[in-house]
C-alpha cells in the first residue's frame, strides 16, 4: 500500500510517542522533502529527522505544481502532487484545507485520528480515548465533538 503523510500526523503522533504506529500500521510511509524540512525545523514537539527512520521514504519535492494548490503550504502542496504521481491509496493528513482539496483531487484520505482508529482496532493501543486525550495535554487540539462522533467505531 502506498501511504503518504503529511507534517502534522508526524507532530500529533510524536507528542506523545506514538509515531511507531504508522509502520506498525501500513510499513512504509512515503513524503515530500517539505514535510521531512517542516518536520525538522522543530518547535515545542520533537520530530525524529525523518531521513534517519527505515519505514520513512523521502521523495524530492515536485518540480511542476498542479494548478488550485496555491492555497496549501508547501508540505501539504507536494504531499498530494506526489501522492497524485504515485497513485498513493491514502493520505494522511489533518488539516481541513488540505483534506477537502485531497477529496477533490481524488485521493483516498486518512488523519491523525483515523489513525488511532485504526490502531485501536488492531489493539495497537488501549483507548481511542484516552490517546487523544494524551495528545491534547501536548498541545494537539481536535474538536470534541468529532472525537464523541469517532469513538463509538471503536466501541468507546
Amino acid at each position: 500500500m502506498t501511504v503518504f503523510s503529511d507534517t502534522t500526523p508526524f507532530m500529533a503522533l510524536s507528542s506523545t510517542d506514538r509515531l511507531s504506529l504508522l509502520p506498525s500500521l501500513f510499513t512504509t510511509v512515503h513524503v515530500a522533502e517539505s514535510v521531512a524540512r517542516e518536520c525538522a525545523q522543530g518547535g515545542p514537539i520533537k520530530v525524529p529527522d525523518l531521513r534517519g527512520l527505515e519505514w520513512v521514504r523521502v521523495l524530492p519535492d515536485p518540480q511542476h505544481h498542479q494548478s488550485g494548490l496555491w492555497m496549501l503550504d508547501a508540505g501539504e502542496r507536494a504531499t498530494l502532487e506526489l501522492a497524485l504521481e504515485q497513485h498513493a491509496e491514502l493520505v494522511i493528513i489533518d488539516e481541513r484545507i488540505g483534506r477537502n482539496v485531497a477529496e477533490y483531487l481524488g485521493l483516498r484520505i486518512t488523519g491523525t485520528l483515523g489513525v488511532l482508529l485504526k490502531a485501536r482496532q488492531q489493539r495497537l493501543i488501549l483507548s481511542f480515548r484516552d490517546e487523544v486525550a494524551a495528545m491534547r495535554r501536548e498541545g494537539i487540539h481536535y474538536h470534541p465533538r468529532l472525537i464523541d462522533r469517532l469513538a463509538p467505531m471503536v466501541g468507546e
